[in-house]
C-alpha cells in the first residue's frame, strides 16, 4: 500500500482529471497530460492508480458517491412515491447542471465498453437505492408490475442522459432543471401501472 496523497495533491489530480477528460478524446488523453496539467509525477499516479482507466473510474466513482448521498439526504422525509421520483430526478439533472465536466465524462468522452468492464460501472449504492424505491412502488401498484424494476429504471436514467447530452448540444441554454417537471411527467406515464390512473 503507498501513502495516501497529499489533500492538495489530490485536489490538482482531480481538477486535472475533470479538466482533460471532459473535453478530450478518451483514447487520446493519458497519464503524461494529466500529470502535466496537475504538476504531479506520473510515477507517483501510476503508483496510486496503475492505469488511465483506473485514474478516471476512481475518481468518477467518488463524483458519482456524492450524488449518491445528496440524493439519500433529499429523501428523507419524503414519503409519497411519486415525489419521491420526481425529487430523484430533479437531483440528478441539477447535480449534473452543476457538475457539467462529470455529466460530460461519463455521458459524452467514457467508452461505455470500457467503463462497463469495471467494478465503479455498478455504482451499486445508488442503484440499489433507485431499485429498491422502484420495487416499492411495484408492490403498492403505482408502478408498472410487468416490467422489471431494472427496465423502469432504465427510462429514468435514459431521459437524465439524453437531457443533459441535448442540453449541452444545443449549448446550455436555460437551466436544465428547467425541464425537470416536465421530463419527470413523461417518465412517470411511461412506468407508472397502466391500471392506477397514473396517479
Amino acid at each position: 500500500m503507498f501513502a495516501p496523497l497529499k489533500p492538495e495533491v489530490y485536489q490538482r489530480l482531480e481538477q486535472a482529471v475533470l479538466d482533460i477528460f471532459s473535453h478530450s478524446d478518451f483514447h487520446k488523453a493519458n497519464i503524461r497530460d494529466v500529470a502535466n496539467r496537475a504538476g504531479v509525477s506520473f510515477s507517483t499516479i501510476y503508483k496510486h492508480y496503475g492505469s488511465k482507466e483506473r485514474l478516471v473510474f476512481a475518481f468518477v466513482d467518488v463524483w458519482l458517491g456524492k450524488l449518491t448521498e445528496r440524493i439519500y439526504d433529499h429523501l428523507q422525509g419524503i414519503e409519497d412515491l411519486k415525489e419521491k421520483m420526481r425529487k430523484v430526478l430533479w437531483l440528478q439533472l441539477d447535480y449534473y447542471e452543476r457538475n457539467p465536466g462529470l455529466a460530460r465524462i461519463i455521458f459524452m468522452t467514457l467508452p461505455m465498453k470500457t467503463w462497463m468492464a469495471d467494478e465503479s460501472f455498478q455504482q451499486k449504492k445508488m442503484i440499489n437505492l433507485y431499485l429498491e424505491v422502484m420495487r416499492k412502488g411495484q408492490k403498492e401498484g403505482q408502478l408498472d408490475p410487468n416490467v422489471r424494476a431494472g427496465v423502469l429504471l432504465d427510462v429514468m436514467l435514459g431521459t437524465v442522459q439524453r437531457a443533459f447530452t441535448m442540453w449541452i448540444s444545443r449549448g446550455q441554454q436555460g437551466r436544465l432543471t428547467d425541464q425537470a417537471n416536465m421530463l419527470f411527467d413523461m417518465v412517470w406515464r411511461a412506468i407508472s401501472n397502466p391500471g392506477d390512473g397514473g396517479r
